[in-house]
């Protein structure tokens, strides 16, 4: 009763072979001055924002994820002029939010798009 299928089956119970990989939570802060970069600045932070508020946004990056955000800012912005903020938030701290406000979460899947 079992045979070889049984025993490869036992053997991968468990196993997740497409895991995600991990993200830490971050908040991603700019300044921008020309309007046409701010737009540009907002939707590629979108892009990998779980939330957040004008140009304030929480966002669970892996760190291959992280490294593209800030090569393709460093790309977009004007560092004479724009200024872009991303803060790793040390995920041993307790999280706090205001009235209505939700708690950051990492979903069980992402797009990226």
């Amino acid at each position: 009763m079992g045979g070889k299928l049984a025993a490869a089956r036992k053997k991968a119970h468990g196993v997740n072979n497409c895991a995600m990989p991990h993200r830490d939570l971050h908040l991603a802060c700019y300044d921008v001055a020309e309007p046409g970069r701010l737009v540009a600045a907002l939707k590629l932070a979108r892009r990998y924002a779980t939330g957040g508020q004008k140009s304030a946004h929480e966002l669970f990056l892996t760190l291959a994820e992280r490294n593209t955000l800030v090569a393709d800012m460093g790309d977009l912005l004007d560092l004479s002029t724009d200024r872009f903020l991303l803060l790793r938030l040390d995920p041993r701290s307790k999280l706090f939010t205001l009235g209505k406000a939700v708690p950051p979460a990492d979903p069980d899947y992402f797009y990226v798009g």
